[in-house]
């Protein structure tokens, strides 16, 4: 299914202002509704490459299965959606790679990487990731972040040792409890929600989420809107000012209409007798 005139996509990545050069690869397209985002760690420039595999995986393997598979079918067994079962498989073989890379190479050697990437199907999106890079939403002003680290830190503000609040002051922010390339096989977090028209998306590295509060990226989201490209580079802007500490990266999207699955003659004669 062809989703051209649906959205509008923009990226922006930046080395920041302490590291030498830059382990995030970001992806879009718009043609099929996709957008992907990885944060790459491990060696000397042994992050950009699991970044950029697992980022080239996911627009290859998801454009193809888009091209030729019905993404209207379901997984009874397991219940997820079509466009969550081809991320899903698409990030696991993304880790296959970076693992099997990581063990015979030797200058990629404990590399890996997070990942977040996101497909719009039917009026809604399908959220995949893992690690700490994250998905937002802002839709009426309001900012949300609509998926959740897979962090130590994360996993101590839900069991109630920290607040939200005092976890953006806190120190050990970049232990994640889930990488690609580090273990033979990856869980992968699913989400599913509804897209609206005029909904914004926002997909980030952590060298943004630690750098700026949600406040501000809300902010920045409200105020320049209407320019995705000045919003990308305001948010870029804002990590580099306080302090850069690590690579800045950002994918945002535009719902710019509705986007119903197209249904074929065979389902609207199913649904009249059904």
């Amino acid at each position: 299914m062809r989703l051209k005139g649906k959205f509008r996509c923009v990226g922006a990545s930046d080395t920041g202002q302490v590291r030498e050069h830059n382990e995030d690869t970001i992806g879009t397209d718009g043609d099929i509704g996709l957008v992907v985002l990885a944060d790459g760690m491990g060696g000397y420039k042994a992050g950009e490459v699991a970044s950029g595999i697992a980022v080239r995986t996911v627009l290859t393997l998801v454009k193809d299965a888009v091209d030729r598979e019905d993404l209207s079918l379901s997984d009874a067994t397991n219940g997820l959606s079509r466009p969550g079962i081809l991320l899903r498989d698409a990030i696991q073989r993304a880790n296959k790679v970076i693992y099997q890379t990581a063990k015979t190479q030797s200058n990629c050697e404990g590399m890996g990487t997070t990942v977040v990437a996101g497909l719009f199907f039917d009026d809604k999106l399908t959220i995949a990731h893992v690690g700490d890079s994250r998905m937002y939403r802002c839709r009426d002003g309001k900012l949300e972040q609509v998926t959740q680290d897979h962090s130590l830190l994360q996993e101590l503000v839900s069991r109630g040792f920290y607040t939200p609040e005092e976890a953006q002051r806190a120190a050990a922010k970049n232990y994640v409890t889930r990488a690609l390339g580090v273990e033979p096989t990856v869980d992968v977090e699913i989400t599913e929600i509804p897209a609206l028209k005029d909904d914004v998306y926002l997909l980030c590295s952590d060298g943004l989420s630690d750098m700026v509060e949600d406040d501000d990226i809300q902010l920045t989201v409200n105020t320049f809107g209407a320019n995705l490209e000045t919003v990308a580079k305001q948010l870029v802007l804002l990590g580099n000012d306080n302090g850069g500490r690590d690579n800045i990266s950002v994918v945002l999207v535009r719902v710019l209409d509705t986007f119903p699955a197209q249904r074929g003659v065979i389902d609207r004669i199913r649904k009249m007798f059904g």
